[in-house]
């Protein structure tokens, strides 16, 4: 007798149960459910960042400067920036040397005018550390609307045109501070070498709040990390430590926001760093002067002036002053030169400037940054300067 060998072949219907247990599981959501968290989602964007203000807790000082840790933090500047509404309020716009490189927030040069004005009026800091004009463009252009129809004080650092790597134009790439802020595509940056999609993203991100307060609390409270980069952080030592790997990102978040030390290693009288340039005051540095006509920096500084002049903002522009005591005398002459073109140019287009005399040599840090004494001078200078006092005089 023969054997049969043949299988039963499985039914079409046991096929489709089989397939159906294998498939994860679904979860399907209906028309009015995706609209329903389409509508969650669209209000935690828009109001989310509004409704975070009422909670962490900030109310700057008059001499508030945006601390050094947090000066990529734009969302929180621009919140500075919409606390001071004062009518006496007067903005100073401007890279380290209004913000103060050497010395403390009590002793920069909007600090000694608050002195000065004895009330009268309130001088803002509306610096960043590490900024330049190019950056200083995309800050006030993205995050300073709210300046409109304000009177600013726009101080002009011709740091940024004493050679081709300062300036930005050099072909060869470079790693410089407040890459977000610079013109990612309206204007070509030699330096700038990003990808696509990184300025793409930069681009966005100046044009969605949301994005900007995300930025905010990695800065505040995420060591400027992701909250997923912030759980695989070590602690720097050898063996490393990860003491944040069980940590839930949220257990941080206290409202508390950075601010400056109590003492500054790195600023104020007992610093270090707080001390002349030289202590014979001879000068042996020769600048690579980049022409206006060819400064990608002094393309932005104007591009600027026009920004807040066609914001209706009162402006004056504060010019100087450089060190001049570190250069040598034919460098000194090529400077000069240059600060006369920009005179002109500032007096061709009707913009008040005022331009404070030279400070002794010791009184200055650096090229650019004066140390604690001169800045009292400067300020103490600017007040009694005639183009400055009329400004003042005029209301906004």
């Amino acid at each position: 007798m023969k054997q049969e060998n043949s299988k039963q072949m499985p039914s079409q219907s046991d096929a489709g149960r089989r397939l159906q247990k294998a498939q994860p599981h679904a979860f399907l959501l209906s028309v009015p459910q995706w609209i329903g968290v389409l509508a969650v989602f669209l209000a935690l964007v828009l109001f989310l960042p509004s409704a975070w203000k009422t909670w962490e807790f900030f109310d700057p000082e008059l001499n508030y400067r945006v601390p050094y840790e947090t000066s990529q933090d734009y969302w929180q500047y621009e919140r500075h920036l919409k606390q001071r509404t004062q009518e006496n309020d007067i903005f100073f716009v401007g890279d380290s040397v209004v913000w103060g490189e050497y010395v403390t927030a009590d002793a920069t040069w909007s600090a000694f005018l608050n002195e000065q004005a004895s009330e009268e009026y309130q001088f803002v800091n509306l610096a960043l550390n590490g900024l330049y004009p190019l950056a200083l463009e995309g800050l006030v252009r993205h995050y300073g609307s709210d300046l409109r129809q304000g009177k600013v004080m726009l101080h002009c650092n011709l740091l940024w045109m004493s050679s081709p790597s300062a300036d930005l134009s050099q072909s060869k790439e470079q790693v410089f501070n407040h890459p977000t802020l610079v013109p990612q595509f309206r204007v070509s940056v030699p330096s700038y070498r990003a990808t696509l999609d990184t300025r793409l993203g930069r681009a966005i991100g100046h044009q969605w709040s949301f994005l900007a307060w995300v930025r905010h609390l990695q800065i505040q409270y995420w060591e400027q990390k992701d909250p997923y980069a912030w759980t695989l952080a070590d602690n720097g030592k050898y063996p490393p430590a990860y003491p944040n790997s069980y940590a839930l990102p949220w257990s941080v978040v206290d409202g508390r926001l950075i601010s400056e030390p109590d003492m500054d290693p790195d600023r104020g009288m007992q610093s270090t760093r707080h001390k002349p340039w030289s202590d014979e005051g001879v000068g042996t540095q020769r600048f690579d002067w980049v022409p206006l006509n060819d400064s990608l920096q002094w393309q932005a500084f104007q591009r600027l002036c026009q920004l807040l002049q066609d914001r209706g903002n009162d402006l004056i522009v504060v010019l100087g002053p450089f060190n001049q005591h570190i250069m040598t005398a034919d460098n000194r002459a090529k400077f000069k030169a240059i600060e006369n073109e920009v005179k002109q140019w500032l007096e061709s287009r009707s913009i008040v400037y005022s331009a404070p005399k030279l400070l002794d040599s010791s009184l200055y840090g650096d090229a650019s940054h004066p140390l604690t004494q001169g800045y009292r001078q400067l300020a103490e200078s600017l007040w009694d300067d005639s183009a400055f006092k009329e400004w003042l005089a005029v209301p906004k």
